[in-house]
């Protein structure tokens, strides 16, 4: 396939600057027009992402589930799906070759899709209560089946985000020059922000009661931003895929085989996934039960809602320097201050919290460093993983995480719900696990030096 590239504006004397990944080509004004779109599609991808989360949690908490079926709901059932489908989509992804690109296809295939499972979402009281009615139940169930209303397009919601976040980051692999990929991503950081500031600020506060207007203009919005973005966005052209061995298995055995191979075979890649995984497991427990935490500790939703918001604006002012520091001294080193700092702060927090107004402080300390956490080490994966098969290598990742993620969701759950909902012990554990992550990631930071390090890395193949 040849790919579109942006004209080249003669100039007088020196030429100008192009930069390039694979056969794509890019001068200041074609990169411009990329970041526009990808930022575009961006901003569609994060009003799904800061929205649904806390609705959820708000929806289960109407409907008065327990601590461990909101670990199983929002934590393992997401998990499960990325076992299951994450790493199959990454390895067709990678070997695919069309009119379309290998990226392109499955995310405008997941669009629609994501949208229904919204408007599904929107609908569940009201679909619930109907089949309520209709099975002659006591009124004591009404609540459960909603609830698994609610389960339903929730599965259909994460099997299809789960193959559109593998394609995703996969996409901005391929398209955006790796020499400027930190400093996009801490423009990626800065559109994500903003999404959730305009959400926290003027639309949690409403979200108990008005769920359904909002999941349906959330949905709409998706639809129609991601859409856009692909249609806008050009991929370049591959190598072709490499032939099967002689005499190799066929079909599904030769697949698993050969995925395992290239992403489980040598031990540094398997540290890097523990560390990405462990990485993002420490700011799991504050998040899963941010909302209901709030509440326990006198925080209105309101003033929740503002709380996010200040320190959205916090991480926004950080978002590009973040991002410029990835690209200076490496993502990886970014990652690991930021653990320590964080895994620090949020042990203090445990015995400081005691009240609203100190637990709006570590909810802000929490979410700023996580923040920093996601928007320094963005770029982690496309720094280490090899470039070609990057979306399995990605996926892989992923599946350790969302393995963890499947039993952690679910024990938490039953761990607070024997604690009497005691979301003190959220604090105290994102930070330990938040040091924990710091050690593995200096293991790891260990093995990346023996390999080259900061100038002449070349990921393992």
């Amino acid at each position: 396939m040849t790919a579109e590239k942006p004209p080249v504006v003669a100039s007088p004397g020196a030429a100008p600057k192009q930069w390039r990944v694979g056969t794509l080509t890019y001068t200041a004004g074609g990169l411009v027009v990329l970041f526009c779109w990808l930022l575009w599609g961006d901003f569609a991808w994060q009003l799904k992402e800061r929205s649904v989360w806390p609705v959820v949690q708000i929806m289960l908490r109407k409907f008065e589930a327990s601590d461990f079926l909101t670990g199983l709901f929002l934590l393992s059932l997401p998990a499960a799906v990325g076992v299951l489908l994450g790493p199959v989509v990454g390895y067709h992804s990678d070997r695919h070759r069309g009119r379309w690109g290998r990226r392109i296809p499955y995310l405008l295939v997941t669009t629609p899709f994501i949208a229904a499972a919204m408007y599904g979402l929107a609908f569940s009281p009201v679909i619930g209560g109907w089949l309520h009615h209709a099975l002659g139940w006591p009124a004591a169930s009404r609540n459960l089946v909603i609830i698994g209303v609610m389960g339903l397009f929730w599965t259909l919601f994460e099997l299809a985000t789960v193959t559109a976040n593998a394609i995703f980051g996969a996409l901005i692999n391929d398209v955006v020059p790796h020499e400027i990929i930190g400093r996009f991503f801490g423009l990626f950081r800065a559109v994500s922000l903003l999404t959730g500031m305009l959400f926290n600020f003027y639309l949690i506060g409403s979200a108990k009661e008005h769920f359904l207007p909002l999941f349906v203009g959330i949905g709409t919005a998706y639809g129609i931003g991601i859409a856009l973005m692909c249609f806008r966005v050009k991929e370049g052209g591959y190598p072709p895929v490499e032939p099967a061995a002689p005499g190799a298995a066929p079909g599904l055995r030769a697949a698993v085989r050969s995925f395992a191979r290239d992403c489980f075979s040598r031990p540094y890649y398997r540290w890097v996934f523990a560390w990405l995984a462990l990485s993002n497991l420490a700011f799991v427990p504050i998040n899963l039960y941010s909302v209901n935490a709030a509440e326990s500790f006198g925080l209105s939703m309101d003033a929740y809602g503002k709380y996010i918001g200040v320190t959205f604006a916090c991480s926004l002012a950080l978002a590009y320097p973040l991002g410029w520091m990835a690209d200076r001294f490496h993502a990886i080193r970014v990652g690991l201050g930021t653990l320590a700092i964080y895994g620090t702060a949020m042990v203090v927090a445990y015995f400081l919290v005691t009240g609203p107004r100190s637990f709006g402080t570590a909810l802000m300390a929490h979410v700023v460093l996580s923040g920093c956490y996601f928007t320094g080490a963005a770029a982690i994966g496309q720094m280490l993983f090899p470039k070609l098969k990057f979306a399995q290598f990605a996926s892989s990742a992923a599946v350790i995480s969302a393995l963890v993620n499947i039993g952690f969701g679910p024990a938490l759950g039953l761990l607070l719900d024997g604690l009497g909902r005691d979301y003190h012990f959220t604090i105290g554990l994102s930070g330990l696990l938040g040091l924990a992550a710091f050690g593995t990631g200096l293991a790891v930071y260990r093995r990346f030096t023996a390999l080259g390090g900061l100038k002449n890395y070349s990921a393992p193949e």
